[in-house]
């Protein structure tokens, strides 16, 4: 059998880098994902479905598992669509054609040949069956008169054999091509020797020395190079499943045909029978493997049935990729991805996508973004629960400046007593500089760096230390967000969560003094903490208990009768229920006047309690609006109706308006612009 020399080059060239993660590849975007996970998370998904959802539907620049599952069943539909399975077929009788064309013009141009020898031949010929099989049958004892048409004929047997080892070992029709006797005999003695090692293997009394020498003698027919048995089966099997998946998908009268020529493979019925031990031993020995499949190929294209089983086995890669990609069985993870078979089947660019979810999903695990439970289930941590609010704040700062790149509220409150603590500058901060330890880190860094003493100091960015300060005024938050069913019916569940997250993270990381509680109201009331409220899931449960709400608020503030009090109340409705002295929630609709005596009562003890108070109403209902105004005004509140984009900023202004000592609007309560336009020159 010919072989292709290898010839080795001087030089180098760069290849693709494949000993673990390109170091030039771009990375993760860990920013995004969060944000995408804790927009699903505060909607109602589970931080599980979050993250699935997220890699589903991928990155502003990065492709989900969508997009590549398209990618895949697209590439199904090609091959389904461009091909079908008369190839050999068609060889078979262009071959047959080529081969009586050539016979008869040799008959009629041999003046020497005797008539009634000429007449027979014809007439032989002009009687063929239609049946290419049948056909080839029929002349395989004649007696050809043209060398070229013996030649072409001989090519028919060849071609089979080819064929047929082709369906079994990718590549053996094109390397048998022009094959002697010898190559025929070395595939013969092949084809026995491994049916040997499987017939043993069946037994069981097969050994790594026995396999270990097979491939020493038959290794060239084994690019795949299998280290043992089992990857030399697992390689065999797949070939042959799909071999009998394009028969099953064939018509009757063409495995008919390709039964009856086959018999003519190689001139010998040796070779089949070899195959089909071959292929028993296989079905034995991996039975789980889709014997049985079949598909509908219609094309234009005629396969071979060498190309069309490395076809259908390509079409099983693309059903495999497409389950890894549902991510929709028990136990699925992006590990499961077979990056070289979507690499092999869709390209090196899809796999590089795939690699780079899998590393997303490892990278929001490794770095503490989200963990597993105690009940199995994965969460959301407080690191990524900071990460999430220090974006939500970021935004709340824009949109209160009304302009890109304004400093975030990192320095609102800067200017109190310095608290002895110091911390990296980072553009924006007004704090005042560390001196003392700006200039030690710079002698350190340039110690570091081996510059000579004698040298000088030289300042950097990253040297430069500011000295934090804390506010002077102490405040008691409370947060009353309203959690019945019509706020997330009508699209405001996720912006009340975003609201609470931004205004707990502005408490948490620059006003430490403060007191915040989050208080969620519905049918009743609840104390949440933020894990708790940003993962609240919308319930279809009547009533919305302002009474109840303000209980829990006023008792929040007596707790701290130095601070100065703060309430901020978002809501869509007027209050239907309350809290019986019993403890029973009583409700009505249309609002009954007990009710709402009720939460004025409770109004009525806060502003008693100093509170300084801020209604967020949201919705256009007049009603509400003209209840709303006519609670605020009984207490000296504040009635802001934002846009929902903007409900964030308007509770984060109205709480500094509030410690700066005025309610950050102005009494008329004017227009979001007019607002923010007052406050945000002075704190921000």
């Amino acid at each position: 059998m010919a072989r292709a020399n290898r010839r080795l080059t001087r030089g180098s060239r760069y290849g693709k880098y494949v000993d673990g993660p390109d170091p030039l590849a771009p990375p993760v975007d860990l920013k995004e994902a969060l944000d995408a996970i804790g927009e699903d998370v505060m909607a109602g998904y589970s931080p599980e479905q979050a993250l699935r959802e997220f890699l589903r539907r991928g990155g502003r620049d990065q492709s989900g598992l969508d997009d590549l599952a398209g990618r895949v069943a697209e590439r199904r539909r090609e091959l389904t669509q461009k091909h079908n399975l008369d190839g050999t077929l068609r060889e078979v009788k262009e071959l047959l054609d080529k081969a009586v064309l050539a016979e008869r013009k040799q008959l009629a141009r041999d003046a020497l040949m005797d008539e009634g020898d000429r007449a027979l031949a014809q007439m032989q010929l002009d009687n063929l069956p239609p049946s290419a099989a049948a056909a080839v049958s029929e002349l395989n004892g004649y007696d050809w008169k043209s060398s070229e048409a013996r030649a072409d004929f001989e090519k028919i047997k060849d071609l089979l054999g080819r064929e047929m080892l082709d369906q079994r070992f990718a590549g053996m029709k094109n390397a048998l091509e022009n094959a002697t006797d010898d190559d025929r005999a070395a595939i013969t003695e092949m084809m026995r020797d491994l049916n040997d090692l499987l017939e043993a293997h069946k037994r069981g009394d097969d050994t790594q020395q026995q396999f270990d020498d097979f491939m020493a003698a038959h290794g060239e027919y084994f690019p795949e190079n299998p280290q043992n048995i089992e990857e030399l089966l697992d390689t065999l099997a797949a070939r042959a499943a799909a071999a009998q998946r394009m028969r099953n998908s064939m018509t009757q009268q063409q495995r008919d045909e390709l039964d009856a020529l086959a018999q003519q493979a190689f001139g010998s019925p040796d070779l089949m029978q070899s195959l089909a031990q071959l292929d028993g031993n296989l079905r034995d020995l991996r039975p789980g493997e889709n014997w049985g499949g079949s598909e509908e190929l219609e094309g234009a294209e005629g396969l071979g049935l060498g190309d069309g089983t490395g076809v259908f086995q390509d079409l099983a890669d693309l059903d495999q990729l497409s389950e890894q990609l549902s991510q929709s069985y028990d136990g699925s993870r992006m590990d499961d991805l077979d990056l070289e078979k979507l690499a092999r089947q869709l390209g090196d660019e899809a796999a590089v996508d795939a690699r780079t979810l899998q590393q997303l999903e490892k990278a929001l695990r490794d770095t503490g973004t989200m963990k597993r439970g105690s009940d199995g289930q994965l969460k959301m941590t407080p690191k990524a629960m900071r990460q999430l609010g220090k974006a939500l704040l970021r935004d709340v700062a824009e949109r209160m400046s009304g302009r890109q790149g304004a400093r975030d509220l990192r320095q609102a409150g800067a200017a109190g007593d310095l608290s002895g603590a110091t911390r990296e500058w980072a553009f924006g901060d007004t704090e005042p500089w560390d001196v003392t330890r700006t200039i030690t880190n710079a002698v350190t860094r340039a110690a570091g760096e081996g510059r000579p003493a004698g040298s000088g100091v030289r300042l950097e960015i990253g040297d430069v230390e500011v000295q934090e300060t804390e506010d002077r005024t102490q405040a008691c938050v409370a947060l009353l967000v309203d959690t019945s069913f019509s706020m997330a019916m009508d699209g405001r569940w996720v912006p009340m969560k975003r609201t609470a997250l931004a205004l707990h993270t502005l408490i948490t990381s620059r006003f430490r003094g403060d007191d915040l509680q989050l208080i969620g109201f519905g049918r009743h009331a609840e104390v949440m903490d933020i894990e708790q409220l940003t993962a609240l899931e919308a319930k279809w449960d009547k009533g919305t208990n302002l009474h109840h709400a303000l209980l829990l608020a006023n008792r929040h503030f007596r707790k701290h009768p130095n601070a100065q009090p703060v309430l901020l109340i978002v809501t869509d409705g007027e209050p239907t229920s309350h809290l019986e002295a019993n403890g029973e929630v009583y409700f009505t609709y249309p609002p009954h006047p007990l009710t709402v005596a009720y939460a004025v009562r409770e109004l009525d003890n806060s502003m008693r309690l100093g509170a300084k108070t801020t209604f967020f109403r949201l919705g256009e209902d007049p009603g509400l609006a003209r209840f709303i105004a006519s609670m605020a005004k009984r207490v000296g509140g504040t009635v802001v109706a934002p846009e929902l984009d903007d409900l964030g900023a308007a509770v984060v202004g109205s709480y500094l308006g509030s410690r700066r000592g005025d309610d950050g609007f102005g009494a008329s309560g004017g227009s979001f612009d007019d607002m923010f336009g007052r406050g945000w020159g002075r704190w921000g």
